[in-house]
């Protein structure tokens, strides 16, 4: 008799604490439903910010990349028409971006144990002049970097395209973050 009570106590407890735990499971779902995150983190007044002149990004690097200044301006575009809307214009917008490539080198990376270089590093810098005509103290001048590295014992001509396209976008983000996004 007593064992009868406990285990229907038990059953009981064991009840409650499931209705209990889908009910939180529940009440969490619908309150996370309700919340919006945007992942762009543009910080835009659109009531005072209308539009953004990106203008080409010339090659002026010693070692040029012929496809590299296209691949770098249209990476940049992209990314402000994707992820704001602003309207992008070649030139006299609300802000200005505007710059050039200034370095394109190619390094040797890690050694192996046989005193080779089993790596290669390509890194391409970037002079940004972003100009806010909206918020004039928000301008800067800066110059960004990014890099990547491939096996040494791969031709250049053989990953080039891969490596500036993955560079170029690590660039872009990086200059839309810090013009519009703030982080």
């Amino acid at each position: 008799m007593l064992k009868d009570r406990f285990t229907k106590r038990r059953k009981t407890n064991m009840t409650r604490l499931f209705v209990l735990s889908l009910l939180s499971v529940v009440l969490c779902l619908s309150s996370s439903c309700s919340v919006s995150f945007k992942m762009n983190g543009a910080n835009i007044n659109y009531q005072t910010t209308h539009s953004i002149s990106i203008a080409d990004f010339p090659n002026n690097a010693p070692m040029v990349n012929p496809s590299l200044s296209n691949n770098l301006t249209e990476a940049v575009r992209d990314l402000f028409q994707r992820q704001t809307r602003l309207q992008i214009l070649r030139k006299g917008g609300d802000l200005e971006l505007d710059g050039a490539i200034i370095g394109y080198d190619l390094t040797q990376g890690a050694i192996s144990v046989d005193s080779y270089a089993s790596e290669s590093k390509l890194t391409i810098r970037v002079q940004v002049h972003f100009t806010n005509n909206v918020n004039p103290e928000d301008s800067f001048d800066k110059v960004y970097s990014a890099w990547r590295t491939f096996d040494a014992n791969l031709m250049l001509s053989d990953v080039q395209d891969e490596l500036c396209n993955a560079i170029c976008t690590d660039i872009a983000e990086s200059i839309y973050n810090d013009t519009v996004a703030k982080w």
